[in-house]
This record gives C-alpha cells, structure tokens and sequence, in this order.
C-alpha cells in the first residue's frame, strides 16, 4: 500500500507547489464572460481536461515516468524541454518552471526520495525542471505504477482548477462538488487513452487557452498568477 499513500501525498492540495495560485487562463474566461456559471465552467475545464491535459501533459508524463524508471536521462532531459517548449505564454512557462522549481526543493529534502539510491543527484542533475518532469520522478522513485499515477495526476489538476472556478466565478462549494463529480466521471477513460497515445499523436492544440492565458498577462485585476 505504500505507493498507494505515496501518490495520495503527490495528488494532495497540500502539496506545498503553489498550485492553488494558478488559474491557467481560467480567470480571464470568467473575466471575458465565456465562464459564468456552473455550466460554462464545467465546459471550460471539461474541454481543457480533455483536449490539453489528456491528449499531451498525460502521455507525456507517462512516457517520463517510463524513461526515469529505465535510468535514460537525456531523454528526460529532451521531454522535459519538449514540455517547456510547448507552454504558450510566459505565465505558463513561468507557472510550470516555478511549481518543478518547489518540488524538486521538496523532494531533495525530504528522506522519503533522498535516500533513494541515485535519484536525488538525478533530479537535481535536471536543467530547469518543469512540473511534470519533477513529479514523474517522484511517482518513479516510488514505483508507482502508470495506471495509477496518470488519473491521480489529472485528478489533482482539477481540482485546482475547480476551486479556482469557486473563487472566481464565483461558484458555490456545491457546485464545485458537482464538478468534481461529473468531471472527475471521466478520467478514468481520459487516463487509459493517455497510456496508449503514441509521442507522435501527442497534441495540445487548445488555442483558447493560449488567448485566455496572454490576455490574463495583462488583465487589470486579479487574484491568481496564471
């Protein structure tokens, strides 16, 4: 049961990454109109849940998780700059890099994953490590298997982006509950589909969230960094 645990622990809001201050162009959305209810953010995240996380973060974190397990760094190394090179705006890349940044932190102290033969130098031995990355090292160094690690991650990504809904529609803690329950619905499939996605037919074509993130850079007010 102790992989189990360790994902919980890597899945969990309390992860100290500073995700809970990221929207990822969500509060533009709301800002614009285009979210403005329950029903429209499920639509949003939904699609974004979808056609982004599912289709290219998912897989390629599965595949990082592989090449980690297998010991081959420069492939590490040349995912994760595929994964740097695909953030879209500044505040996404600066979102990925800050939140790889605190968990490589976490991870190299904490006796849990240090004291993992070799894995704290090969961690650290990473050149500016994005999010993923970071994470799929951990999820490796602990033998969490694929099939688990991949729903617990898309997991983890909506419920943040839920709960920055709930802030900044703003919507009610129940419908936040609502979403959760009819998105979180799909991930099971989304997970499976990920696992099998050949790198060839990775795709984050979300050209919505590449607007809503650039506009977000320069919007008047806000409550979140991305």
């Amino acid at each position: 049961m102790l992989p189990l645990i360790r994902l919980l622990q890597l899945a969990s809001p309390a992860l100290p990454v500073g995700a809970y201050t990221y929207s990822q162009g969500l509060e533009w959305a709301v800002e614009s109109g285009a979210v403005r209810d329950e029903a429209s953010a499920g639509r949003w995240i939904g699609d974004l849940l979808e056609w982004n996380l599912a289709r290219f973060e998912a897989p390629l974190l599965a595949q990082l998780m592989r090449v980690w397990a297998d010991g081959d760094d420069a492939q590490v190394a040349a995912l994760n700059a595929d994964f740097l090179a695909s953030r879209e705006t500044g505040e996404l890349r600066a979102e990925t890099v800050q939140m790889g940044y605190s968990l490589v932190r976490l991870l190299t102290d904490l006796d849990a994953f240090a004291a993992r033969p070799g894995w704290r130098v090969r961690l650290r031995a990473l050149d500016t490590p994005s999010f993923p990355a970071a994470w799929a090292a951990a999820a490796s160094a602990w033998a969490i298997p694929v099939d688990m690690a991949l729903p617990a991650y898309l997991w983890a990504w909506l419920e943040n982006q839920v709960m920055a809904a709930v802030k900044a529609v703003p919507l009610g803690q129940s419908a936040g509950q609502r979403l959760l329950a009819t998105l979180g619905a799909c991930i099971p499939e989304l997970a499976a589909q990920a696992a099998r996605l050949r790198a060839d037919q990775w795709s984050n074509f979300t050209p919505g969230l590449a607007l809503a993130s650039s506009r977000h850079e320069t919007q008047y007010t806000r409550l979140f960094r991305s």
